[in-house]
């Protein structure tokens, strides 16, 4: 039986994507139908949101000359088909594509709500933060949050099912003389930064540590035959690929994972419980990647290492004092599953079910 209809206002991007697919998975299994509201490049993505109606709605970069009259005509375009739709509630996940939905949702006086996904609240969500009735949060805001704090719930971040089936992976702590397995990736087509500073780094360490090592490394297509060669040279096991189709079991198998702090990364970390030095991407949108870094790091679960500020020598110092306190790995792995909050898709189904409740 149809309890009634959920608009959802996605962007294009995977971080945005994400969140919306779990959290239309949930409520469509609780009986709601779903419309996902977004612009004309969602057509890729709508094979991953099955039995869900698309519909586009005009909208711009913030960047382009052209956003104030495709946003203008975005929210006309929203709020007509929203008075069409009379959902029970209009949900946003951030990205320029949510922008004219959620203000045409305002406009339509309907109950609304936004998902943030970092410790930073991004550049569309605070558009509107202040008009809508809730703000989910994965993690707690750090900057640019409500004005009205009352009005965040905080959900955790919705996991892939990869990811949600290692939850509090049991950690086993390198022994001595035993396997050192190192886990490095840099988002979708790996890092350019990773690939010079890391393996440069490895052949630093000590003799014995080299020959413990295991490396599992995501690196840019351009980048894998250089980074092949410095880790055959130095007598470094690795396993080199552009992407890993099974991150969160990789992650799961390390000892130390080297990674970009974006929201799915760090919730992932969190979920499954691996200590981990990150490295925020420096040309993040407001630098939103260093809140997310500093969440783990000021609780012990993991160390922030600015771009900036890391080359090869200081890494390999590091390192070697990281790889060589087992104890301590072991603490922070423990450290990063406590900031874990379990069931977030449903947590946020339950938010959006309490939103809807007085329209459905």
């Amino acid at each position: 039986m149809t309890v009634g209809t959920i608009v959802l206002a996605a962007g294009g991007t995977g971080g945005h994507l994400f969140p919306a697919q779990a959290l239309a998975g949930v409520l469509a299994r609780r009986g709601w139908n779903i419309v996902v509201m977004t612009d004309a490049r969602f057509a890729n993505y709508a094979t991953q949101f099955p039995g869900a109606r698309i519909e586009t709605v005009p909208s711009s970069p913030f960047s382009s000359l052209l956003a104030p009259f495709r946003i203008g005509a975005g929210i006309a375009v929203a709020f007509f088909k929203l008075l069409k739709l009379k959902p029970a509630a209009v949900i946003g996940f951030g990205g320029y594509p949510s922008v004219p939905v959620m203000l045409g949702a305002v406009a339509a006086n309907l109950p609304t709500a936004v998902i943030e996904q970092n410790t930073v609240m991004g550049r569309a969500n605070r558009l509107v933060q202040d008009r809508v009735s809730r703000v989910a949060a994965a993690f707690p805001i750090a900057r640019f949050a409500p004005k009205n704090r009352a009005k965040i719930v905080l959900t955790g971040n919705p996991l892939r099912p990869e990811a949600e089936a290692l939850w509090g992976a049991a950690y086993e702590p390198p022994y001595a003389g035993g396997p050192l397995r190192l886990l490095v990736f840099g988002g979708s087509q790996g890092a350019r930064a990773f690939s010079e500073i890391v393996p440069a780094a490895l052949t630093r360490l000590p003799h014995d540590l080299k020959l413990r090592l295991t490396v599992v490394q995501q690196c840019r297509p351009e980048d894998l035959d250089a980074v092949k060669a410095i880790y055959a040279n130095a007598e470094i096991r690795a396993e080199l690929k552009s992407f890993f189709t099974d991150l969160p079991r990789r992650m799961a198998e390390a000892h130390l994972v080297i990674a970009r702090s974006g929201a799915g990364s760090v919730a992932e970390l969190m979920a499954i419980g691996r200590p981990a030095i990150l490295v925020p991407y420096p040309a993040a949108m407001d630098d939103h990647q260093t809140g997310n870094a500093a969440l783990l790091s000021g609780a012990g679960a993991g160390w922030l290492m600015p771009q900036k500020s890391l080359d090869a020598e200081a890494l390999a110092l590091a390192l070697q004092a990281i790889l060589r306190d087992p104890s301590d790995l072991a603490a922070r792995a423990e450290a990063a599953h406590k900031l874990a909050i379990p069931h977030a898709a449903e947590n946020l189904a339950d938010m959006v079910e309490q939103l809807a409740r007085k329209t459905a």
